[in-house]
């Protein structure tokens, strides 16, 4: 386990906790009590710390490197009947957005996520979740073939944005996320969207027009990251802490501003810590979610979606 600056206090415990039990091991002496009382330790700890976390250690929490990304929430949520599909039909398969068909609870959902890596190799490979042009057109694609065949959208956002590299702006970025944004509006079937670690600018938005909108507990939902935003104002990252305190985007002012439907509880101290029950209460959301919009037409789910992103930013003077 990879522990965060601020989490140092719950490292310590930790460590002390295996020294206790390594001793009692090693001298055959009954450690059961001590080890008890530093376990109660470790867990008041964790509700000091993370009842009380600042918008930049939300964002620090929603990067941890052990934390699930898209594939691992679709194989623990899905019934093992994930079928990936691969390709835009047009330039290539981008490896930064992964997309398939798969059943929850015997229902057939087409499931379309921004994928980062778990090491430097696959970091590489899937370009830290930046998906490419080619990403947004194979993620807009399973999408138009989910209407086509009445099924159910799940979208998975984790991107630090789409990439910014001079192919992915020669073979038309800016067209096809504002494409996505576009055709997502008019979709006839339901569509769920979820935060599920950083959900960044268009990158993220490309594939975040749902008709149910939600944010996983630590993570954060933006126009820019706070370093980028710090680096625009003051040509420095050192502001990032102040900036993302300013900017609004943790799950709480989402929910607060109505850009977002709710938050899905993770576990105490992040989705890293048990992914299983974090998969266990997004899939309880989906299903919630899905019974819901299941009771509306294709024009009234149509109609919602739009009028939901109409209303966004309005206010009175």
């Amino acid at each position: 386990m990879e522990y965060l600056e601020f989490e140092q206090p719950i490292k310590e415990l930790q460590e002390q906790l295996e020294s206790c039990k390594v001793v009692g091991e090693e001298n055959g002496v009954d450690v059961k009590q001590a080890c008890k009382q530093i376990e109660v330790a470790i867990e008041d700890s964790k509700k000091k710390i993370y009842s009380n976390l600042t918008a930049w250690q939300k964002v620090q929490l929603s990067r941890h490197p052990s934390r699930p990304y898209s594939l691992d929430y679709i194989y623990q949520i899905t019934d093992n009947s994930f079928l990936e599909l691969h390709g835009d039909r047009s330039f290539g398969d981008d490896k930064a957005m992964v997309g398939g068909m798969g059943k929850i609870n015997g229902i057939p959902f087409m499931i379309v996520g921004q994928q980062k890596g778990k090491n430097t190799k696959e970091r590489q490979f899937r370009r830290f979740g930046m998906p490419n042009p080619e990403g947004y057109r194979k993620a807009l694609r399973l999408m138009k073939l989910a209407e086509k065949f009445n099924m159910p959208i799940i979208t998975l956002m984790d991107t630090p944005g789409a990439y910014p590299g001079l192919e992915a702006e020669e073979r038309g970025q800016g067209e096809a996320i504002a494409r996505n944004i576009y055709e997502m509006m008019n979709l006839t079937v339901p569509v769920i969207s979820i935060v599920i670690g950083e959900g960044a600018s268009g990158g993220a938005l490309g594939i975040g027009v749902g008709n149910k909108v939600f944010m996983m507990e630590n993570t954060w939902y933006s126009v820019i990251s706070p370093e980028n935003c710090s680096a625009i104002l003051w040509r420095s990252w050192d502001f990032k802490e102040q900036v993302a305190s300013q900017m609004k985007m943790t799950p709480n002012d989402m929910l607060e501003l109505k850009i977002i439907d709710g938050i899905i509880k993770e576990p105490l101290g992040g989705a890293h810590y048990n992914p299983v029950e974090a998969a266990e209460n997004l899939k309880n959301q989906i299903l919630k979610s899905y019974n819901e919009l299941s009771k509306l037409s294709a024009a009234e789910l149509k109609k919602q979606r739009q009028d939901k992103f109409i209303a966004m930013g309005e206010f009175s003077g």
